[in-house]
Parts: C-alpha cells; structure tokens; sequence
C-alpha cells in the first residue's frame, strides 16, 4: 500500500476527473497531495512543467489534466484538441521519467478505439481500424499518451499505466450545452423544460446510437486501486461493462427531472450519431479486482441534484 505521505500530484484536480480524485485522495487520508493553478502553472510549458517536479518531486502522479468537449467542439476545434492534449500529456509524461516517479496513471478515453469496433471493446482492438471522424484530434491525442507510456516503460523501465474510462459523469461537470458531453447537455436542455406547458427537446442524431456511463467516483477509485495494483498490463479499460441508447437517457433523466411531465424528444437525423456504440469490456480490470460500485439511476439522481445546487441559469 501507498504511504500517506508520500506526494501525490492530481494534475487538472479542477475538473470533473481531477476533483473526484481529489476527494478520493482527502477521504482515504492522504496527507500530501500536490495540485496547481492553470494560471499558477502551464502544463503546455515545457520547461515550468519540468521546473515543477525539479522542485516538488512527486512520488506519484495522476493526469486528469485534458482539453476536452462534446462532438461540436472536438469537430471544429481539431488542432486545439490534438495540440493541447499532446502538450499536456508529454510535458508530464516525461518529466515524471527524469525525476524518477514511482508510479503515473494516465487516463485516457474510449474514444481512443474506432468507430465500429468488435464490441464489447478490448484492450487489443487499439488501432485495429478507423477512428470517429469527429473527434479523431482528440483520440490520436490520447492514443499518443498511451503509447507514450508503454515506450517509456520499455526503453526505461518506468511504471506508467494508461486507464481508459468510458463517457463519465458526476459533480463538477460541464453544462455548456454546445461544448459538454451529451449527458450534461442533456441534464442542463431537460432542467430547462420544466416550466413548460407542452415539453419538447430536440436530440443529435437518431437517438439509437449507444453508450456506457459511469460515475466519475468509480473512475477516481480506479485511479487509486491501479495506482496501489502491480500489474502486467500498461492498458486498462475502466467501465460497467453496460450501455444503452441515447434515447433511453433522455428517457430517464425525464423522469429525474420531469417526473410529473412527458417530454417530446425530437430527433435531428441530419446531424451526427457519432460513434454507433460504445461498450467496453472490463474483464481485464476485474481480473485485477476492480470494478464499478455506483447504481447508474442513483448517480443520476445525486448528480443532478449537484447541477441545481452549482447552476443557476
């Protein structure tokens, strides 16, 4: 096990991520745990990166840090994507490696595998075909960082370890509907029909496409566990192993939301599924013995209880 008093570094500990992992850390008592500003500290910068760890040696680190968005942003903003991720993760990544860190946990996204993969998803399907056009900036990104690990565990002997979690949710997301994920987007447009007489939300795509969730605590404990875990693989998928479609999430949260009210969903098939579906397999994570806690419908209910208290438009 992990001392207490070894230094942790949380890098992006103000995001949806990087604050769960930080109230993971806080509750099981670890007493040093290192953070920073973005306007105290650039991750893009190379050279105040590594300045950084010169100073503060962590022992170990965990990059939350990333640029990310809903199908939108990652389709108009590419070169935003692919440059600030790729930054972000080799400005930490190697700085890690020359000031000696015990153990790093990149996380990354199932964005990573293409577009009509074997589902469930594995592990070994990585670049095994094409990526979803809208947000292969983002995935090369990250598919860069895993690589990134396993080249520097080979060459170096390093103990680097890429997690791949699947769309996550929770406290301290993002509900700018034209740059959030679709769940939060989804939460913030239905929270917006409440007051209306005859309800009706329109929806990307056919509403058939396929997705798994899972709560962002479950992602921050499995940042933890492998963090604590000696294992074999430097890949690891992190998920429920469920998915459903969108249409069954609009569903649900109207009846989270909205429950006195039926809400008309409207779907604009012009506009983008994206990828298909998106399951992946967890197998390899529960051999090491780690898997998902949270029951989806309550996790929605806490999260959006979470939105009213932090949203008030």
């Amino acid at each position: 096990m992990i001392s207490k008093n070894k230094k942790i570094f949380v890098a992006g500990h103000k995001g949806l991520v990087g604050s769960a992992i930080i109230r993971a850390l806080k509750y099981r008592k670890f007493k040093k745990i290192l953070n920073i500003k973005k306007s105290e500290l650039d991750l893009k910068n190379q050279a105040k990166v590594e300045n950084y760890f010169k100073i503060n040696k962590p022992d170990y680190v965990i990059i939350a840090a990333a640029k990310v968005g809903g199908i939108l942003s990652n389709k108009k903003f590419k070169a935003d994507f692919i440059y600030e991720n790729l930054s972000i993760q080799n400005n930490i990544i190697h700085s890690a490696y020359l000031n000696k860190v015990k153990k790093l946990v990149f996380l990354g996204s199932s964005c990573v595998y293409p577009k009509y993969c074997k589902q469930p998803i594995k592990e070994q399907y990585l670049l095994s075909g094409k990526l979803e056009d809208t947000n292969d900036a983002y995935a090369i990104a990250k598919i860069a960082g895993i690589k990134m690990c396993e080249s520097y565990n080979f060459q170096y002997k390093t103990n680097f370890i890429s997690l791949m979690p699947t769309n996550t949710f929770g406290p301290n997301d993002k509900y700018d509907i034209l740059n959030s994920h679709f769940l939060p987007a989804l939460i913030k447009k239905i929270h917006k029909l409440k007051n209306s007489k005859k309800p009706k939300l329109q929806i990307w795509g056919n509403g058939k496409a396929k997705r798994e969730l899972i709560y962002v605590d479950d992602i921050a404990d499995a940042c933890l566990f492998f963090l604590n875990k000696k294992t074999k693989h430097s890949l690891i998928n992190i998920g429920t192993g469920k998915d459903f479609t969108i249409n069954h999430y609009a569903e649900l949260l109207n009846k989270i939301i909205c429950p006195k009210k039926k809400i008309t969903f409207v779907y604009d098939k012009s506009k983008p599924n994206g990828t298909p579906r998106k399951v992946l397999n967890i197998g390899l994570a529960k051999s090491y013995g780690w898997k998902s806690k949270h029951n989806i419908v309550d996790a929605l209910r806490y999260t959006y209880k979470n939105f009213l208290k932090n949203n008030t438009k």
